[in-house]
């Protein structure tokens, strides 16, 4: 379908790509991949005919058709979101004025043996077959399909797109696209916008509707469950591996072991060439020897070793001040702005050093619950933070509050503390801010650059309370994976609010869900979520779309059964509360019984071991930490049965 050959692209006289060849076949899947600036979005422009190569030629076949989203494109705001998304159809739409003209003039014309007659019935007829090879007779079905799986609700198809923020404006670009059916789709970092369930969507649009695929992005998870085939782009290099990402990365490896043996092979032979070249420069014995290997020197294809690999870099944060048994406790918190409720009835407690997880819909209030335990904005209800929670929070627009008159390096040198403060040129170098990029000044740096760097701050002070709006957005996946380790070892609190779920796996142990105007606790990772959700909400829906009275009877089937599970789990709960309770009392009498009996010998005056005092001491530990344990779990149990 199209083809790469011997591919050049230089800005000035710095190349960036060189010698890239490689075709893309029909239903072909594949990640480009490659570290920031390697080249992935310019080669996607390439591609797409928006940007001419130095050198080298780009075939496509005639018939194909191909579609880019770019990752910044200017939107327009003179229409509704449905209007908007229509012009998708535009070529159905001119292709349909074009048949009821046709068909129009033939009515009107009376001389049906003339050539001209003929010549318009096959006109008709051509435009006939080709309406029917588009397939497009649901136009508005398809639609409202598109729409409501990235994220849309219906009662926002018809108004204007200018009253929605950036990113929901690009996700009426994604339906454009992905409505036109194009032969060869280019998505250049299509999830940044999308929330869990929009990105679980799309990754079966793409899996089962869409034709040959290059996509470059960050998240992992998205790119091993879409593509089949993974090119990497390094030092202006194309490696073409036939497997997903995760396959990917095992086979790279090999191939940076193996580069660095045929490197260290290719320098000691340098080294032994030149020493010999130095020794005997000057003899004349020597001489015919010494020019052959000058010549044999300037002949050797110098092999470069590929990008510096800091992924074995761990950050060590400073050990996070101790807080209280609960940072924070929330009981019946309520958020409404006009008439407009965005979740109530919010209760939960998070205990120290528990890592969890905020997800849903954007716009269903995770960044607003954030605000609220920073008391940015007021709410109804109670929100408790505890006893020396010290908070680190990381806002989508956390960018802004930097000092653009310092340079990174001195951002960054600021905060650090401890043993990091001689690592800070790597730290440095594993956000991508390595060599004279440390020196740049703060107000020159990008908006993704300046995120990193709000990012790398905070996580170098001592604070037990991390609370993370959308952290990832700007990071590519190395820089992930350092800062996902960085979190998993951090001994203190977390609430991530994230959209990706390699990022979120293995680190939370709690989801809260957020939609339909509630706040629902899962104990379980991020992926049994998944599942969960998938089983509880999608098998049913997914059978007979065509008929509207066949889906609501698996709606409501499917309702009915999500109460029964939910009713069985919620009873479980309960029973599991009320036994931990009761086991709970049963120490408490226990300890009290013992300490009794040790004061009771205490003040009899009797002779006693002189480690009684020592065992008194340990039983009133015991004890008071039973009582709050006791405190705790009476208040789940109240609070589960209340329910």
């Amino acid at each position: 379908m199209i083809s790469i050959q011997n591919l050049k692209v230089e800005f000035g006289s710095q190349p960036l790509l060189h010698d890239v060849s490689f075709v893309v076949n029909k239903r072909d899947r594949i990640a480009l991949v490659g570290k920031n600036g390697a080249g992935k979005s310019t080669l996607l422009k390439i591609i797409a005919g928006l940007q001419n190569p130095t050198g080298g030629t780009v075939a496509r076949e005639k018939s194909i058709t191909i579609g880019y989203l770019p990752q910044q494109m200017r939107l327009a705001d003179e229409t509704t979101v449905r209007q908007e998304v229509n012009k998708a159809f535009s070529h159905v739409h001119r292709l349909d004025a074009d048949i009821e003209a046709l068909s129009e003039e033939l009515q009107r014309r009376g001389d049906y043996e003339s050539d001209s007659y003929q010549e318009l019935i096959e006109r008709l007829a051509s435009r006939n077959e080709l309406r029917a090879m588009l397939q497009s007779d649901h136009i508005e079905a398809e639609i409202e399909k598109t729409l409501l799986g990235l994220g849309f609700e219906r009662t926002d198809f018809d108004r204007p797109t200018a009253e929605f923020s950036g990113g929901w404006r690009m996700r009426v670009e994604i339906a454009k696209l992905l409505l036109q059916k194009p032969d060869v789709l280019l998505l250049d970092e299509p999830t940044n916008h999308l929330d869990i369930e929009s990105i679980q969507w799309l990754e079966s649009f793409l899996k089962n509707r869409a034709g040959a695929l290059l996509l470059v992005s960050h998240d992992r998870a998205f790119i091993d469950r879409v593509t089949t085939r993974t090119i990497e782009i390094s030092l202006g290099r194309i490696y073409d591996y036939q497997v997903n990402y995760s396959h990917f990365v095992q086979l790279r490896q090999e191939r940076l072991e193996q580069q660095r043996r045929a490197y260290e092979n290719q320098q000691k032979l340098i080294h032994d060439t030149e020493v010999f070249i130095e020794r005997f420069r000057y003899k004349a014995t020597k001489a015919v020897q010494v020019q052959s290997r000058i010549k044999q020197l300037d002949k050797i294809d110098r092999i470069e070793i590929d990008e510096v690999d800091n992924s074995h870099l761990r950050l060590k944060f400073p050990p996070a001040p101790r807080s209280g048994d609960y940072p924070v406790i929330a009981e019946g918190v309520r958020k409404d702005y006009g008439t407009l409720n965005v979740f109530s009835n919010v209760t939960f407690t998070l205990k120290r050093g528990e890592k969890v997880a905020f997800v849903g819909k954007n716009g269903a209030g995770k960044s607003t619950l954030v605000k609220c335990i920073m008391q940015e904005i007021a709410y109804e209800g109670s929100l408790m933070i505890g006893h020396n929670v010290k908070i680190g929070y990381f806002a989508q627009n956390q960018a802004q509050l930097l000092d653009e008159d310092l340079t990174v390096f001195e951002t960054i040198d600021h905060v650090a503390v401890g043993d990091i403060r001689t690592r800070i040129n790597d730290l440095l170098g594993a956000f991508m801010f390595g060599g004279k990029a440390a020196d740049k000044k703060v107000k020159v740096l990008s908006g993704g650059e300046k995120s990193r760097l709000a990012m790398m701050r905070l996580l170098l002070q001592p604070v037990n309370l991390l609370i993370l709006d959308e952290p990832t957005n700007h990071l590519d996946m190395r820089t992930k994976d350092i800062l996902k380790q960085a979190i998993s070892d951090f001994d203190g609190t977390v609430i991530v609010v994230s959209h990706d779920r390699d990022f979120l796996d293995g680190m939370v142990q709690k989801v809260y869900e957020f939609g339909g105007h509630r706040v629902k606790e899962h104990l379980c990772t991020i992926w049994e979520f998944l599942e969960k959700k998938q089983l509880d909400s999608l098998q049913e829906m997914e059978r007979a779309e065509s008929d509207p009275a066949q889906a609501m009877a698996a709606l409501q089937q499917s309702e009915g059964r999500r109460s029964y599970q939910e009713k069985k789990e919620h009873d479980r709960r309960v029973k599991q509360a009320l036994k931990r309770v009761k086991q709970i009392e049963e120490t408490v009498h226990g300890l009290e019984d013992e300490i009794a009996q040790i004061e009771a010998t205490l003040s009899s005056g009797a002779g006693t071991d002189p480690n009684i005092y020592e065992r008194h001491a340990q039983l009133n530990a015991l004890l008071e930490q039973a009582l709050q344990d006791w405190e705790q779990a009476s208040l789940e149990s109240e609070q589960l049965q209340g329910e």
